[in-house]
């Protein structure tokens, strides 16, 4: 007699199935309906395929396409499609890898030729033949030694490494058509219940991603289960390439780089400079108002430092070639926290110097591959708004619910109020006391629940040296991007054998934390310009109005308009060129500039002005004093 099993649905019902039944038999049981819109199943939390045999008592779970895990079931299956469409269009093509990532998909692949954005519609238009055939999905469990046998045949060589690392006994490969994969899923049952789907671009990816091995071609493609989240996703790709900042920070002349120079180094041009200024000067003043001290540390240190830290250890392959100095070997900084220890350092610190808030505007320098540059928001060069708290046991929740305070009224400044938290607790490795860690992990959650920051937690996803706080924000077109993070550090107090002389006249370990708010000013920067559109709040627009007089017989008095705006802190540049004054105005608008002043003979006579918005609107007959002082929120406007 066979072993029956209880599955407990999510409304706490249970159903029975003989053990061995699969995962769509178990839908079949709860409704004919329900089997038929089944696009994978969820056992005790784990996403399976439709055809897995269930063998025990279990949580149990079925996806359709209303379930937010329908979307990574759709993106891995069209992965398998693509792939199956290549391998029609080119039959010795060899594979990589094709995982579901955020909002899409990829595959790679080693073929004899180099693809083209046109051949993206050559192999949807194949894509759409595969789906429309309702190619089946084949699920097979074999050995190793079969699997290795499989893909030798079809000279598949980047599987067969893939499989010769593998510690199973049994493999799970799928098939559709003649593409076969090594693969756990899930998958769809057929092609034909994955419709929604768009390829987007073709890259180079090194395989591994290591320089050494085969260059492979990657396509990129997005899919959805239903039409509606595709279309809204497309809009919402269009719309970022709209705002992306490289195609902004060149028309509006912010930055540019220059691969002649250097990949991956940022050249910041007057206007985006005159930004980054009026940014780093809030920076600065809100970092006094909440009781830090500003620091400068060297941009090299010599190499007994970056071992002591743990970065030639751990880091190396980020950092750049040391230089030898006087017989040592120096390194430039990729971070700046050794520096702040070592001032830490310079002198006893006694417990009634703690809490020591510390922050600086330090630029460090990382080697990234050049494949993963990516304007201002992958760089080699960068300036990180960078804090450390050294402070007592006893102080450590206030600090940490000070700083995410902190971190919130810094981010509602910029415009920014859709914030998540993502609590990062102990891995099973990890360094310093269970108890600090758990002071720490409680420190952290309860400040997040102070603050009222909507929070999720990742399990044993912090860093060997401390857990952490990271802060999500959502930009104006709904992407979400990692920013703040707040790091507790059990690792590098231990490492340079800091101390506190404590009330009992005894050694303490001071407690670390490392602190960046907005990540690193390049990266800020990128998104800031994408969330506005490179049309910055009045406060950071590099040039706040711009003077237009209609003609030359105008130009005397555009130019005391001009000092007078500018006597009172008021960014303003005058446009004096011989264009007709509808083309300066357009001029203007596209280099979105807040106030366009247009001066002709009524004005000049009544020594007013005439203001254009750069959304278009008008405001005529202002007087020129009324004007200043309706502005002069500009100064304070935080």
């Amino acid at each position: 007699m066979s072993q029956m099993i209880q599955l407990k649905l999510p409304d706490g019902k249970i159903i029975e199935l003989e053990s061995g039944a699969t995962i769509l038999d178990a839908a079949a049981k709860i409704g004919a309906g329900l089997a038929k819109a089944a696009l994978a199943g969820k056992i005790n939390g784990e996403i399976l395929d439709l055809r897995t045999p269930l063998t025990h008592s279990a949580d149990f779970e079925v996806i359709t396409v209303k379930s937010p895990e329908a979307n990574g079931v759709c993106r891995h299956s069209m992965a398998h499609i693509m792939a199956e469409a290549v391998l029609k269009l080119f039959p010795s093509a060899q594979f990589g890898i094709g995982p579901a990532i955020e909002n899409g998909f990829y595959y790679d692949f080693l073929l004899p030729r180099a693809l083209t954005s046109d051949d993206l519609a050559i192999v949807e238009k194949e894509m759409e033949e595969i789906i429309k055939s309702r190619s089946p999905f084949i699920r097979r469990v074999v050995s190793k030694d079969e699997a290795l046998e499989m893909f030798r045949e079809a000279n598949q060589p980047f599987k067969l490494e893939l499989i010769g690392e593998l510690e199973d006994k049994t493999i799970t490969v799928f098939s559709q058509g003649k593409f076969v994969d090594l693969c756990r899923g899930p998958h769809v049952q057929d092609a034909g219940a994955v419709k929604f789907f768009k390829l987007l671009s073709v890259a180079g990816a090194y395989w591994r991603g290591d320089e050494k091995r085969p260059m492979l071609q990657r396509i990129y493609g997005t899919a959805f289960a239903t039409k509606e989240e595709l279309k809204e996703h497309l809009d919402r790709l269009e719309e970022a390439k709209k705002r992306d900042h490289r195609k902004l920070g060149k028309e509006l002349d912010l930055f540019s780089t220059q691969e002649e120079v250097g990949p991956g180094l940022v050249f910041w041009h007057p206007k985006g400079a005159r930004i980054r200024h009026e940014i780093e000067k809030f920076w600065k003043d809100q970092h006094y108002r909440n009781g830090y001290e500003l620091m400068y540390t060297p941009h090299i240190g010599q190499s007994w430092l970056w071992e002591t830290s743990g970065h030639l250890g751990n880091y190396k392959d980020s950092m750049y070639n040391p230089m030898e100095i006087d017989g040592n070997d120096y390194y430039i900084k990729p971070m700046n926290c050794p520096f702040h220890i070592m001032v830490y350092k310079s002198q006893v610190r006694s417990y009634r110097d703690l809490p020591l808030r510390w922050a600086e505007l330090g630029t460090v320098y990382r080697y990234e591959k050049s494949g993963v540059l990516h304007g201002l928001l992958r760089v080699r060069g960068f300036t990180q708004d960078d804090a450390h708290i050294f402070c007592t046991p006893e102080k450590i929740e206030d600090e940490v619910r000070e700083v995410l305070r902190f971190s919130m009224k810094l981010w509602k400044a910029f415009g920014f109020s859709d914030i998540k938290a993502y609590l990062a607790t102990r891995p099973e490795k990890a360094v310093g006391e269970e108890s600090r860690w758990n002071q720490a992990i409680e420190s952290l959650r309860r400040a997040v629940a102070a603050e009222g920051v909507e929070c999720e937690v990742d399990e044993g996803g912090g860093a060997f040296y401390g857990p952490k706080i990271d802060l999500k924000i959502k930009d104006a077109i709904g992407r979400e991007w990692q920013m703040t993070t707040i790091q507790f550090d059990f690792n590098l107090p231990e490492r340079f054998d800091m101390s506190y002389v404590g009330a009992d006249g005894n050694k303490h370990r001071p407690y670390m934390v490392h602190r960046a708010l907005l990540g690193s000013i390049e990266r800020f920067f990128g998104v800031l310009v994408e969330h506005y559109s490179g049309a910055m709040p009045l406060w950071l627009a590099p040039v706040q109005a711009v003077v237009l007089p209609i003609s030359d017989s105008h130009s005397e008095y555009a130019r005391k308009v001009q000092a007078a705006l500018r006597q009172h802190n008021i960014r303003c540049d005058i446009d004096e060129r011989n264009d007709k004054i509808s083309y300066r105005i357009r001029q203007a608008q596209l280099q979105k500039i807040p106030f366009m002043i247009i001066l002709g003979e009524q004005e000049a006579a009544a020594g007013s002005i005439t203001v254009r918005l750069r959304n278009g609107d008008n405001l005529t007959g202002i007087a020129l004093d009324d004007f200043i002082r309706e502005q002069e929120w500009i100064k304070d406007s935080i």
